[in-house]
Parts: C-alpha cells; structure tokens; sequence
C-alpha cells in the first residue's frame, strides 16, 4: 500500500522544518513525485501551508497538551500539530478521519507507544478544547502568535505602515495562496488561453490588476499542455508590473541583472515581440539554465543569457549600454509571505541590513550601464522602507545624474492610476491592496 496524503504532508513538512527545504518547490515536487490526483494534492498543498502558516498559533495551542515538546521526537510533535490544524482550522475533513490517520501513521513510524501519546494528546483536545488567544494582553505579541509573523517584524512594519495596515497584511498573509500566471501574447489572447486551460479541465479568469493576467480558480497550469507549449508562464500579477514599468519599446536593448528564474525578462522579450535583446545575468550558473529553458519553452530568441554577478557587469560587458536595465534585487522577500510560509521561519532582523548592502551595490553598478535618457527600474518583492525607498532614496542622493521618473504611472494598469498606490516615481504594494504580492517597484530616468 502506497503512502496516503497525511504522511506525505508529515514528509514534507519534516523537511521544511529540519533541511530548510522550500515549501513551493516541495509542494509542486511531492506531488509529482507520488502522482497525486486533484483532489489529494488540494488537501496536501493546505495542509503543508496551513500547518507552517499557523505555526506560532499551533504551538500556543499545544503547549497546554504537551508536557515537554523537548523530549518528542521532532516528526512526532509535527503530525500532532498537522493533525491540530486539520481538526481546528479544515471544516469538511472529519475528525475521526484525522486521529485514526495520525494513530496509524505513528504506529508506522515510531510503535505502540507514540500511537498512544498522539492519541491521548488529540483526544484531550478534543475533550477540553483549545485556549484563547485573548488571554494575551500585548497587542504585538497576539498579532505575533494570530498571523505568524515574528514580533520584531511586526514592530517594524506598524513604526512604517501603522497598526491597521499591518494587521491587514499580516492576516492577509495566513490565507491560502492562489495561482496566477502570465498570458504570452505573441502566441495567443487572454480570452484563448482561457479557453485552451477550460478544455485541460482548469477554470481560470481574467486577472484583477495587469492585462496580462489570469487568475487560476481550479487546477495546476504547471502540468498542462499549455503551459508546455509556451502558451503562460506562473507569475504573480505585481511581479508582471515590472516589465510594464520598463516601458519597452520595440527594437530595444535591455539588461536584467539578476534574472533568473526568468520570469521578469521573459515577459520584457515578449513585449519586445522579438525584436532587440534582453540580456539576463544571474550569479549562478544552474539558475541561468533555468531562464534558458523558460526561453526555449515561449519561443523566444531575443534573450541572451550569462552567468555573471551584476556587481562585475560594467567591466564585463566593457562600454555596452542599455536603453533600459532592470535591477531585481535579491531581497528578503517578505512580500511573498503568502506563498513562501516558510520565509518567516528563518528570517531575522540583521539579514535585511545585510540585504541593503547588497541591493546598494548592485544599483550602483547597473547604473553605469544605462544610456543617457535611458530608464532604471529597481524593484524587490519585499515591503518595508530599508529595502526599498531607503535604497532608493540613499542611491540618488550619491547620484545626480538620475532622477525618480514621474511618468512611470503612465506604464501602470488603469486600476492603480486609480488606486493612489502610486507615489511620484515609484510605487509600494502591500498584499492586502490588490491580493497580490507585496512588491515595491520604482522607476529612475537617467539624465541627458
């Protein structure tokens, strides 16, 4: 008998928790790799995020139940608060389902003693119920336990934003993520595409915010022939913002100094409808393959791509310059919490100035590469102020010869125009906003 999808989930969640694996790649690559149907990859994709984005929540709850957390072994204690998840937050899985799956699994993997303690520790919730989190009297601290988010992030982020936008954030944050992907024009229309995923048995619609967007309601695009053949790429809609904010022209020449997975220079090769060139670098050579097989995968020819760290760039592409450069930093993603739970279990307050650093130095160096009236866009999928305007704000005061470009509103969807998200150059999405990804993007012209 093969393994059911409870113990898939305790797998993977073992080696998010243990190895730092990375919960989307390993939800995509446990599912192929067990040959899971519709429905069983739906229930392992919640249970896997649940689990990790209830995390500080779980344990709150579990402490009450578990005399010494210690001295379990770490797969028991997470096919405790696996199943606590399943009990207390998935209304349609009954409840004798889960305790008889968690009794068995912990027969298979330990013996008849761990099968008794995970059955006395459900059984005793079950009975007394769970406590509430209002007996915490510290409003960080409860927000901190409630969405998962660690207390000195949300320090930060109520100091920049306010209270009520980063509660906002942070329970938007904790709902499940859904999937969006990009439209390849050049090959078919939005309305087309629809239709060719409605025929592969996948229900998608128009995207909230970019034109080039559908939003998937049922399905995986990942597995089907359109993807395949070129016909979408997966794509959050505030990642697609950027190559708009480029404002392309056809006949261009454009850099992207950290490229992979391809997914931003993809989209620019597109809109250059296979005239010009992107040139994509990435620091490493295994990514850079990755953005290849994107190329290849769309039909596109007008990308050329290295394996070179965009701080090197101005003296190894010796007096080449670009109309526009594009600079993706590296950043700490806390913007993609929604679909990369797991980012919270490993961040910290240093690697973000360790970051700044980083972003500084790229920006410095792009800049050399960019003809004079040519545009620099800078943009991360992070939100807070250090990552961003900070960088942005630091770069220009050592620069004179830029300036935040004013007319990068003109590139953007007509429901931000609408929206005043949209500051004097640049713009600061918050994932409550649109139910996008937290994403900050800003346009920076190069004078004559």
């Amino acid at each position: 008998m093969g393994k059911n999808v409870r113990e898939i989930a305790l797998e993977a969640l073992l080696s998010v928790y243990k190895n730092q694996s990375y919960s989307n790649l390993l939800v995509n690559n446990t599912i192929q790799k067990n040959d899971l149907s519709s429905s069983d990859s739906g229930l392992l994709t919640e249970i896997i995020y649940g689990t990790i984005q209830r995390d500080q929540l779980l344990d709150f709850y579990l402490e009450p139940f578990i005399k010494n957390q210690k001295k379990l072994e770490e797969w028991v204690y997470i096919l405790i608060k696996l199943s606590l998840y399943q009990l207390h937050f998935l209304d349609r899985v009954p409840a004798h389902a889960v305790l008889n799956e968690a009794v068995e699994i912990a027969k298979k993997r330990g013996h008849k003693g761990i099968a008794s303690l995970v059955n006395g520790v459900l059984r005793n919730i079950q009975r007394n119920g769970l406590r509430s989190i209002d007996g915490i009297k510290d409003p960080i601290e409860k927000l901190s336990i409630e969405t998962n988010h660690p207390e000195w992030l949300i320090e930060t982020w109520v100091e920049e934003f306010g209270v009520d936008e980063t509660r906002k954030m942070c329970e938007e944050n904790i709902l499940p993520p859904y999937q969006t992907a990009r439209v390849n024009l050049m090959k078919a229309s939005r309305e087309e595409v629809i239709k060719m995923l409605e025929d592969e048995g996948i229900e998608a619609e128009e995207g909230n915010l970019s034109p080039f967007a559908i939003e998937i309601q049922k399905g995986n695009v990942a597995f089907t022939n359109a993807f395949k053949e070129g016909y979408l790429s997966i794509q959050d809609e505030s990642s697609m913002l950027v190559a708009q904010a480029l404002g392309v022209s056809e006949g261009e020449h454009i850099l992207d100094t950290c490229a992979a997975p391809g997914g931003k220079s993809t989209h620019i090769a597109e809109l250059l409808n296979g005239t010009g060139s992107v040139t994509a670098l990435d620091l490493h050579k295994h990514k850079v393959k990755l953005i290849q097989e994107q190329a290849t995968r769309l039909g596109l020819e007008n990308i050329e791509t290295k394996a070179l760290d965009a701080r090197k760039a101005p003296e190894e592409l010796e007096g080449r310059l670009f109309d526009r450069v594009l600079v993706d930093a590296p950043c700490s993603g806390l913007g993609v919490i929604r679909r990369k739970p797991d980012i919270l279990l490993r961040k910290s307050a240093s690697d973000v100035s360790n970051l700044q650093r980083v972003q500084k130095s790229i920006l410095d160096e792009a800049s050399k590469l960019v003809k004079p009236g040519g545009t620099l866009v800078y943009s991360t999928c992070t939100v807070g102020h250090d990552e961003n305007i900070d960088v942005v704000n630091s770069f220009l005061n050592e620069h004179n010869d830029y300036e935040l470009d004013q007319s990068l509103i003109e590139h953007l969807p007509s429901k931000l125009k609408e929206s005043n998200t949209v500051q004097k150059g640049f713009i600061q999405l918050l994932p409550h906003y649109f139910g996008t990804d937290g994403f900050f993007i800003a346009r920076l012209r190069k004078k004559v």
